[in-house]
């Protein structure tokens, strides 16, 4: 459990991942490995049924097969590109273990496979345009921040090297454990973070967490604010200039969050610096 891994698919924020992940192994002093996963398509149902002459739907057939056939190829081919160039560029930006790894399958499946090996994953989310109002379209981005017990940091489409965090805490039993997890790992020490929470927090609880990060060598304030919190969370980080957020992943059933949404996903949505989730 020591290596960043970076998934890569070529969308917009491909590029974004890459920096995000050779920032996040420089501080971590970890491995960095750039990982690419193929999609197997399924099977397509073909109803040739219509077909003037068996010789015609045999045709038909083998002409979907070899199509299927060379787009796999190409696909292969792409990611193989991808991922040489990424690893080129991790290593002119001075990581010394940089590796590559293309996979067939479903991303989350490879990602649980790969957990036990994994300290950070690093996943781009798409652009806001590509988004709908209320529920986060990026499914596999969703299903990863669902699924993973490790920590993700969610790129945005630029990157820029954090210097101010906020840190969303809820003065929970997880969201202490979170505040531990901060305080125990170097890759945001010496970022200047900010605690906010929304709503009653217990004042102690606020003092114990500021205390805790500073121990550890993190310059933090507290901050309480009122209101609906995805909205004041945002607002805060905007005003603010923070360029990174730090959060829990989901708290609620998979049924309470169709019904009124969540916090996770609207920041995941909304924020236009980098996410990182933790259990």
């Amino acid at each position: 459990m020591n290596k960043v891994t970076a998934c890569l698919d070529g969308a917009s924020y491909t590029k974004s991942v890459c920096d995000y992940a050779i920032w996040a192994a420089r501080r971590l002093d970890a491995p960095l490995e750039f990982l690419h996963v193929l999609i197997r398509q399924s099977d397509v149902a073909v109803d040739a049924s219509g077909s003037i002459g068996l010789g015609a739907q045999e045709s038909l057939l083998q002409e979907l097969a070899d199509l299927d056939e060379r787009r796999s190829i190409i696909a292969r081919e792409h990611g193989n590109q991808l991922l040489d160039g990424a690893r080129q560029f991790a290593l002119q930006a001075g990581i010394p273990k940089v590796s590559t790894h293309q996979r067939h399958g479903e991303l989350t499946d490879t990602l649980v496979a790969l957990e036990a090996e994994t300290r950070l994953y690093v996943l781009g989310q798409h652009d806001s345009a590509t988004k709908p109002k209320r529920f986060l379209l990026d499914h596999n981005l969703e299903s990863a921040v669902r699924t993973l017990h490790r920590p993700i940091l969610v790129a945005n489409s630029t990157f820029t090297e954090p210097r101010r965090c906020m840190i969303a805490f809820d003065a929970s039993e997880t969201g202490r454990k979170m505040i531990d997890m901060v305080a125990e790992s170097p890759l945001l020490r010496g970022i200047e973070c900010q605690i906010v929470t929304v709503g009653s927090a217990a004042q102690d609880a606020l003092q114990w967490a500021s205390e805790k990060l500073a121990a550890a060598g993190l310059k933090a304030t507290a901050h309480q604010l009122d209101g609906e919190p995805a909205a004041a969370l945002a607002n805060h980080a905007r005003q603010h200039g923070m360029e990174i957020i730090v959060m829990g992943a989901y708290g609620h059933s998979r049924i309470r969050h169709l019904i009124v949404g969540s916090t996770t996903t609207t920041i995941l949505r909304e924020s236009q610096v980098p996410v990182l989730v933790l259990r």
